[in-house]
């Protein structure tokens, strides 16, 4: 493979990442929210399971090959978490299990917050997700639709802000504001 761009390239790698992960947290958090009519969380479980796992999942090995092994471990790992959860939705399990399940994968997106070196985005995609996860552990917990939907609202917003993020990457759109020249907007 010999044509400029090598199996782990992570400018790719890790915007296509990004867009994966986008994706499925925002069909993730509206399928919570019952903001649209007659979708659910559970009519995402296609594309958490194809996108959110399967492609996240290998993503993250080719981030490891390529070298990254943040993005290795963040796209590996939720890519574990977003395949266990489509394979067990709608199983019969407990909603003390269902909330153990979402605190441990919130312990690793405030793991992934903690360690993104990568600025706002970064940082704020993955405490998004952390402040999701719990939020949907506790409403397991309780029994709360109310703290579900705000779980959801917030999945939602991370995942527009992973999707902004990659987009902005390919686009070359701003993604942090800073000093250059008479107040302009800086790409970082």
């Amino acid at each position: 493979m010999d044509n400029g761009v090598s199996a782990g390239s992570t400018a790719s790698t890790s915007t296509l990442g990004n867009i994966a992960l986008g994706l499925t947290l925002l069909a993730f958090g509206i399928g919570h929210t019952g903001v649209v009519n007659g979708v659910s969380a559970a009519n995402s479980v296609s594309l958490a399971m194809y996108v959110g796992g399967a492609a996240l999942f290998l993503l993250g090995l080719l981030e490891y090959r390529g070298g990254n092994g943040f993005n290795g471990t963040a796209f590996a790992g939720l890519g574990v978490f977003w395949f266990t959860w489509a394979k067990g939705a709608g199983a019969s399990v407990s909603d003390q299990a269902a909330g153990t399940f979402l605190v441990l994968f919130a312990m690793l997106a405030l793991t992934l917050t903690l360690a993104a070196a990568s600025g706002v985005f970064g940082q704020g995609v993955y405490a998004l997700l952390t402040l999701s996860l719990l939020l949907l552990a506790v409403a397991s917990f309780a029994d709360s639709g109310g703290l579900a939907k705000a779980g959801g609202w917030v999945a939602a917003v991370s995942g527009l802000l992973a999707w902004y993020g990659a987009t902005a990457a390919l686009a070359h759109w701003p993604m942090a504001l800073g000093k250059a020249g008479r107040g302009a907007v800086a790409a970082s």
